[in-house]
């Protein structure tokens, strides 16, 4: 690439920034001469911008990687490097902190959904949403007796190739940031072990009187994925404060529905460590899930309460912020103390808890609803990861934990799965046998037994629509398994005599 080249490239971007808003015309010398300094160029001739990319800043942003590896600029042209480059030219033309809170707050005070719109746009064509790779996810729907539920195959965060995670050893350890969520990430330049974050920008916002922040996740599985975390670095707690932080945020952001992992490992999300919440702007399929069974609270008589047709264990609240609040904590106590032998349900061993819950909120018109999904993270010695969790003949598809986003209808799935699928449909199509299979694909090989046995005349045209519904019917599965009170005629029974219980007991709470 010619000097002439990169610098056409570095005008590309600085038109592109402007395109979307994140750069103002008084910031271009300042801003163009950031870029210039990164670039470890001191001087500057004026090129035209040709073929101004206006959607994405990949293409012109690799461009100038591919310069600056050139130039020995990086040393190694891995993916953690290149993102921790993509991360710092962008932040020459994106606006300070206070510019973005400022604007943020701006719209806020004429629209709550103004502002997120704003600041989603803002996210995505920083770059910081890293758009590109998303689109790489294989996603799709798949009907259910429980209605529509979603399924990604996660693409978007590939493995480490050998060079980087020998570079990682070779880093000496680091406490800072302490997480990948502390306010502490925002303008991050990013390690070999900790991601860049240089054109990070989150949001300050008050719940119940505390200082927390507003972000979205740079990888959304779903539209408008935001995280809300504590200012400080404390590990996940449930209790009344979370479930009232939860509703003092969807009156603040009556667009968005907010939901909290788990407190307990297991059946808590991948990090415990940070307290956090994870909201948005889409509906699962939990949400148009019907209640089944409606429940009578005399100690809250205008509340709409019930048992949610879905294969978890779902009771839904619905009416004034008070009244929920106070019924889901007296619920939540309740549970958490709560044992039931004959359905593997015990809430202590010793001292170590069990049982706790996987709240979500969100409003329906003036009123406020809270999904309160029970969970109970026991193992034995059948069930060494989980009781209530994906049981070994399911590991194939997933043996991570079920957090919020899968307890709500969205399946994340393990990569190895796109490429695993593709072997399982040549597998299906052409009969093979079993001592002719790859040995990584042993593990699929009783469940190719039974699609194979339901459908006898699978062929090229159809195998992969066959594939992707049994995949969401696995998934279902899953689910099941994670639901602390099952779905046969027991653990209905069961899960009405919790109910009876907390009902009974609730006057006590006052």
């Amino acid at each position: 690439m010619t000097m002439e080249t990169i610098f056409a490239a570095i005008e590309q971007l600085i038109h592109y920034a402007q395109h979307r808003g994140l750069l103002a015309p008084e910031d271009v010398v300042y801003a163009r001469n950031r870029l210039l300094a990164t670039l470890k160029l001191t001087e500057w001739q004026p090129a035209e911008a040709k073929d101004i990319p206006l959607a994405s800043p990949d293409r012109v942003l690799n461009a100038i990687i591919d310069w600056a590896y050139e130039q020995g600029l990086l040393e190694t042209n891995t993916m953690t490097e290149r993102d921790i480059w993509d991360a710092k030219l962008m932040d020459c033309v994106m606006p300070r902190p206070s510019e973005v809170i400022r604007t943020f707050y701006e719209r806020y005070h004429r629209d709550p959904q103004e502002a997120t719109d704003w600041f989603y746009s803002l996210s995505q064509a920083s770059n910081y949403i890293q758009t590109a790779r998303i689109a790489q996810n294989r996603q799709w729907k798949v009907s259910t007796m429980y209605g529509e539920l979603d399924i990604t195959i996660n693409l978007a965060k590939p493995e480490k190739d050998p060079k980087e995670i020998a570079k990682r050893k070779e880093m000496p350890s680091s406490s800072y940031p302490k997480c990948v969520l502390c306010k502490e990430n925002e303008g991050y330049e990013g390690t070999w072990g900790h991601p860049a974050r240089s054109n990070h920008r989150v949001i300050p916002i008050t719940l119940l009187g505390e200082q927390w922040y507003f972000q979205y996740s740079p990888y959304v599985y779903y539209n408008e994925h935001c995280i809300v975390f504590h200012a400080e670095h404390v590990p996940m707690k449930m209790d009344r404060k979370t479930l009232e932080r939860l509703l003092d945020f969807v009156e603040q952001f009556p667009h968005y529905f907010i939901g909290s992992n788990a407190d307990l490992p297991i059946v808590g999300g991948s990090i415990l460590t940070h307290d956090h919440f994870q909201g948005g702007r889409y509906t699962f399929a939990m949400e148009n899930a019907e209640i089944e069974e409606y429940i009578s609270i005399p100690s809250f008589p205008s509340l709409t309460a019930g048992i949610v047709r879905w294969p978890m264990s779902v009771i839904r609240l619905t009416g004034a912020k008070e009244e929920v609040l106070e019924a889901a904590v007296r619920l939540y106590d309740t549970w958490r103390a709560y044992s039931d032998p004959d359905v593997d349900i015990i809430a202590y061993s010793g001292d170590v808890p069990h049982n706790t819950i996987t709240p979500i909120a969100r409003r329906r018109g003036h009123l406020f609803e809270l999904d309160i999904v029970l969970r109970n993270n026991r193992t034995s010695t059948e069930h060494p990861y989980g009781i209530f969790h994906p049981h070994e003949e399911l590991h194939h598809i997933k043996k991570e934990n079920i957090g919020l986003i899968e307890v709500m209808g969205l399946a994340v799935l393990p990569g190895r799965l796109a490429l695993e699928l593709e072997t399982l449909a040549d597998y299906l199509v052409h009969r093979t046998k079993k001592e002719d299979w790859d040995e990584t694909m042993l593990k699929h090989w009783d469940w190719y037994e039974s699609i194979l046995s339901a459908n006898p005349y699978t062929t090229k045209d159809n195998v992969y629509e066959l594939l992707r519904n049994e995949v969401g019917q696995r998934f279902v599965t899953v689910l099941e398994h994670a639901g602390v009170f099952k779905r046969d005629k027991r653990g209905k029974d069961a899960f009405r005599r919790f109910l009876s219980y907390a009902i009974a007991n609730m006057s006590s709470f006052v």
